[in-house]
């Protein structure tokens, strides 16, 4: 199977999971549970999960997948063989409150990097897709991150983790990036933030995610023309694609100053003036 028809492939199954996830937004009838306490998962995670799943195992019986929903294969990061990386419903919180920020997320690895992505928002009736050096597109049309140079004009996408007690220390980067961009949006969807970022809505984007949140939309960012990385180093061994903390997907004019201000931040650097 070509590349062309593989992404043909993703993109069909990827609408299939997004009208499932429209009837049953339609219907209202699906039960919620919370994973370890805090993190909501619907019946619809799981029921999109286990199609995409079948469809893949179908199609490419041989290779490996690593899904948020259905037994994760986390061994499958460290393997040099294909990797399907999958989120059924990235912004679940968002699909359960009735709001339009939910994306069905589908990745595919080779020796840990991404070559495949297709990031399709039901609600909003967008499809992103991108193959490595071909280009991104939306519903087929190619896209282009911002070009923005000035730090202080830049709006800025990032979440914050569902453990309560994770988030203080990410307060002292918002906090910064408030003071010195223009403004920050919190959208609960980290796939489309980043496809946000590849088309110029956002100038950049940070957080630390899951590989199923990030891997579609990272390849698509960085095929718009985003700079992709880290604000820290990656483990030794671990492929940079699927690595999800501190991620930093930006407008290339600003990377580094942007890492610059929030590594600062989190070392206590800055000084953020009082509310006035």
């Amino acid at each position: 199977m070509t590349d062309t028809e593989r992404l043909a492939l993703a993109v069909e199954i990827a609408r299939e999971a997004g009208e499932m996830i429209r009837d049953a937004r339609a219907a209202q009838t699906f039960g919620h549970r919370y994973k370890q306490g805090h993190e909501l998962v619907t019946d619809v995670d799981l029921a999109v999960d286990t199609h995409i799943t079948a469809r893949l195992e179908a199609a490419f019986p041989d290779e490996a997948r690593l899904s948020e929903e259905l037994a994760p294969e986390r061994s499958a990061l460290e393997r040099d063989a294909p990797l399907w990386v999958v989120d059924p419903i990235d912004g679940t919180v968002n699909f359960a409150h009735g709001f339009h920020h939910v994306a069905v997320s589908i990745a595919w690895a080779q020796s840990g990097r991404v070559t495949l992505g297709v990031v399709h928002a039901p609600f909003l009736g967008e499809t992103f897709t991108a193959l490595a050096g071909q280009g991104a597109h939306c519903n087929g049309q190619p896209i282009r991150a911002s070009r923005t140079r000035s730090l202080e004009r830049c709006l800025v996408g990032t979440g914050f983790p569902y453990r309560r007690d994770s988030r203080p220390p990410l307060m002292r980067r918002l906090a910064a990036v408030l003071e010195h961009c223009q403004d920050v949006r919190r959208n609960g969807s980290a796939a489309l933030d980043l496809c946000d970022v590849a088309c110029g809505r956002l100038d950049a984007y940070y957080e630390s995610v899951s590989p199923w949140d990030f891997a579609a939309g990272w390849l698509i960012a960085r095929e718009a023309g985003a700079r992709t990385g880290h604000l820290y180093p990656c483990p030794e061994g671990f492929p940079e694609d699927l690595y999800g903390e501190n991620l930093l997907v930006t407008s290339p004019g600003i990377h580094r100053e942007l890492g610059a201000l929030l590594r600062r931040a989190d070392a206590g650097e800055l000084e953020i003036p009082p509310a006035r």
